[in-house]
């Protein structure tokens, strides 16, 4: 499974912190041991935090008393937080704990996300198994509460429980359940007759619940041999599912009282308390094509519902033939889905005052032909669609009729519209299902607009009020930067609100650079067909000899050896006493060695290495130069760091020899750094914004004057680029600037797979009287903490390369326009921005 670009970022930030606190807790240990007063005042996970310069740390404690490292991933929904949190499972045991095997708490707060969390993680085929088993060496197991598991299980695998938040709470007589002795969990607790080891394990962890036995002759205290007391004892690492929704007092204290070794949020709208250490804004889905957008509303006025349906139902059909069309040419299946909300789903509840989910199937299998089989009930008393896939070619489902069953942790790409007909609740209905069609199928656009954009139909509403409610949706779903995206017509006489969107337009002042603005590209010239714009599957990675990789370095990876890789055979006997007992008399025998799964291996470095018959071949090529130092056992048990470390060598020797194909490509005259005439680079004029979005304004709170374009939208910058373009609007010496959007305007094709987007295009003031400018800046603005990163430099070197070959290439050949202009590349940090910035316009 191929990553998005900011899960791979996601990723690396995760990692690079987990090796900071790896880090600080060595040295707090380190130092416990010579020092314990000195270290009893240090705070290992602040002081990890603290280095990487984000908001101030929020501390937590477990039951015990001690630090519990802690941060959120920040993803909207549909960006994949469940795949993240696997990931960083396998991160915190390769780079936090160094070991392999161990207990994971994965906490969710609904039984909807309960139940297709459970079924992801124990569907081996699925990617969220299938990076745990690599994690584990093949070693997962999935459990849920009512499973049992002894100790030997946690120390030969990762063990996963998935719980519910409520089960965990003890307030609750469920959960009651968790925290009483069972008498299923003895091999967790000592013997019942040995009163000194209880007392040691309760001083060791003072949270456990247990017994006192104040009747006897010796007063003493006996654990109770509970699941809850379980967890306590094996320290977990702890996921939270919608973290969001754990931060009531209640919860808190149980989670903590599970004595966690580290805590991992997942939501899409944290709490200010979070620790954010991910933060994926909807652009960021929206730039990697996850999202179907724009969102397009439809408030019809007409005073019957059965309209809205019937509007709804044509537009459906209207996708299908679309997706009919495109199946035909891609091979790709598609079928669109309507959700339709209604007053009413009782059985008992049908009184011809509200919109009943009955009314409507009626109508739509009366009135609109409908087949019985291509509509669906889902309520708390009827569910059409439990067990069905949705995404499968064998459904027929095209319609789903709800109240609220659907507003959280249901996911549908094929959900493409949503009807509200319930006025009483719309805009509450509004905020909460308008995420259920966002997710773009496939994670990839399709190219036909109408399939990647969504619906939402209304009934009667206001339409200042819808608004309203789709933008509270989307914050809720951790996209509220995307508000913008929102477009729609009013139908009657509501005209308020009927257009909620505006292209920009260029500013008066700039009208005669309309159609004149072009950048240079990397253009490949084909034979005998002209020229045109690199194309990095075709042209790059296609040439490159997978024979010519150095892997030499896979030589020196440092294995961890468990000493427990033997199996242990248990026998029943008898005692002297001639009791019958479990004897954990045992012999040690070497398991035979497993074969290491090539094919796994070659599915994890595809999206690295296109030709499976060239993936599989280097597994093997791998897999053969640690046989020579270590045995398969070995090599299955590390096979998640191993193909870690593979992945990141592949990724640099691909890069390494693309850029040697590049520059070759470029001295033989086959790539040159020119201008494209047959259309303007910037600005793209499709790209629309919110008409009441908080427009762009100098800090004194006057407007802006020196962009090219209006309007500019604040939400579209970042604060270094936001105080960049302020700079830029008021310096004296610039004659216009350009925010140049992403995955929407100009781009540069190098020799690595993602075009770089610059930031910024600007000009100076002409110099002279027959020409506008001289001087056309491209530049890209980076935080100081991603100064070093590979990234960067990529970057760096691209825009080196631009100046370099921009200085041996004249661009008179399109006219006055061009004639004598210069084009500059610059990448400029954090720190040193403004003084780059002055001494280029001065």
């Amino acid at each position: 499974m191929e990553l998005k670009e900011y899960q791979l970022n996601a990723i690396r930030t995760v990692k690079n912190y987990l090796n900071i606190l790896k880090a600080e807790v060595d040295d707090f240990l380190e130092l416990k041991e010579v020092k314990p007063k000195i270290a009893s005042k240090i705070n290992f996970a602040n002081e990890a935090w603290d280095s990487l310069k984000l908001k101030k740390y929020n501390n937590k404690h477990n039951g015990l008393g001690e630090i519990v490292p802690s941060f959120c991933l920040k993803v909207p929904t549909g960006g994949g937080k469940t795949l993240l949190a696997t990931y960083s499972i396998d991160l915190i045991n390769t780079h936090y704990l160094r070991k392999q095997t161990g207990f994971v708490l994965w906490i969710v707060p609904t039984s909807q996300i309960y139940n297709q969390t459970i079924e992801s993680l124990k569907n081996r085929n699925h990617p969220y198994r299938q990076k745990l088993d690599m994690s584990s060496g093949g070693r997962t197991l999935i459990i849920e509460k009512t499973d049992r598991f002894t100790p030997q299980d946690i120390n030969e695998n990762l063990v996963v429980m998935v719980l519910m938040l409520q089960s965990s709470n003890r307030r609750t007589k469920e959960a009651l359940k968790m925290f009483q002795d069972s008498g299923g969990y003895t091999e967790f607790f000592p013997p019942e007759d040995n009163i000194y080891e209880h007392q040691k394990l309760i001083e060791d962890c003072p949270n456990l619940d247990y017994f006192d036995e104040i009747h006897s002759l010796f007063p003493s205290r006996q654990v109770k041999t509970s699941l809850g007391n379980v967890l306590r004892v094996l320290n977990p690492i702890i996921i939270i599912d919608e973290g969001h929704k754990a931060y009531s007092t209640g919860a808190q204290n149980t989670i903590l009282g599970f004595n966690p070794k580290i805590i991992v949020e997942l939501s899409a709208t944290p709490k200010k308390e979070s620790n954010i250490l991910v933060n994926v804004s909807g652009l960021d889905l929206d730039r990697e094509e996850m999202i179907k957008l724009d969102l397009n509303i439809i408030n019809k006025s007409s005073g019957d519902w059965k309209d809205t349906v019937l509007a709804t139902v044509q537009k459906r059909d209207e996708l299908e033939a679309q997706a009919n069309k495109y199946r035909k040419s891609t091979g790709k299946y598609i079928r669109p889905i309507s959700l339709i909300q209604v007053e009413r789903t009782g059985s008992n509840q049908r009184d011809g005052n509200h919109i009943h989910s009955e009314d409507v199937k009626e109508f739509l299998l009366k009135q609109c032909n409908i087949s019985p089989d291509e509509i669906a009930i889902k309520s708390s008393e009827k569910d059409d669609i439990e067990g069905i896939d949705l995404l499968s070619e064998d459904s027929s489902i095209r319609y789903i009729i709800t109240k609220q069953a659907l507003q959280e942790g249901w996911d549908c790409s094929f959900a493409y519209t949503l009807t509200i007909l319930a006025k009483s609740s719309s805009e509450t209905a509004l905020t909460q299902l308008v995420g259920r069609i966002l997710r773009q199928p496939y994670a990839k656009k399709t190219g036909v607009q109408d399939l990647d954009e969504s619906y939402v139909y209304c009934y009667q509403q206001e339409s200042g009020k819808v608004l309203e409610s789709i933008r509270n949706g989307l914050k809720m779903e951790g996209m509220g930067d995307l508000s913008n995206r929102v477009t729609g017509l009013s139908e009657g006489n509501d005209d308020a609100n009927n257009e909620v969107q505006q292209k920009i337009k260029i500013r008066d002042q700039f009208k005669e650079e309309k159609g004149k603005i072009f950048l240079p590209k990397f253009f490949y010239e084909q034979e005998n067909r002209g020229w045109r714009p690199v194309n990095y599957e075709i042209d790059i990675l296609s040439r490159i000899d997978w024979d010519e990789i150095r892997l030499d370095k896979l030589k020196e990876l440092k294995l961890a050896i468990n000493e427990k890789m033997k199996d242990e055979v248990f026998k029943v006997g008898i005692t002297d006493e001639s009791d019958l007992v479990n004897r954990y008399d045992y012999q040690e025998e070497i398991i035979n060695n497993t074969e290491i799964d090539l094919s796994l291996m070659s599915r994890q470095i595809s999206d690295i290495v296109p030709n499976p018959w060239i993936a599989f071949e280097i597994s093997k090529n791998v897999t053969n130069m640690l046989i020579e130092i270590y045995d398969n056992n070995v090599i299955n048990a590390n096979i998640s760091y191993v193909l870690e470390e593979l992945k990141n060598l592949l990724e640099k020797e691909k890069n390494r020899l693309a850029q040697i194909i590049f520059y070759e490509l470029i001295d033989s005259n086959r790539i040159k750094f020119i201008l494209e005439e047959r259309k303007a680079s910037i600005p793209n004029f499709n790209h629309r914004v919110g008409k009441n979005e908080k427009r762009l304004v100098r800090s004194n709170g006057e407007p802006i004057e020196k962009s090219l374009v209006e309007p500019v939208v604040d939400s579209e910058f970042n604060t270094l680029e936001k105080s960049f373009a302020l700079c830029l609007d008021t310096h004296e010496k610039l004659l216009w600037w350009y925010r140049n959007i992403e995955r929407v305007d100009y781009s540069i094709q190098g020799w690595r797979k993602q075009k770089i987007y610059p930031d910024f295009i600007f000009t100076d003031i002409k110099p002279k009287k027959d020409i506008d400018f001289s001087t056309v800046y491209v530049m890209e603005t980076k935080g100081d903490h991603l100064l070093g990163n590979e990234d960067t430099i990529y970057k760096e070197d691209i825009f080196k390369l631009c100046n370099e070959l921009g200085k041996k290439t004249s661009w008179n050949a399109l006219g006055l326009e061009f004639k004598d202009k210069e084009f500059v590349f610059h990448l400029v940090s954090q720190e040193e921005w403004k003084k780059r910035l002055h001494s280029l316009l001065n």
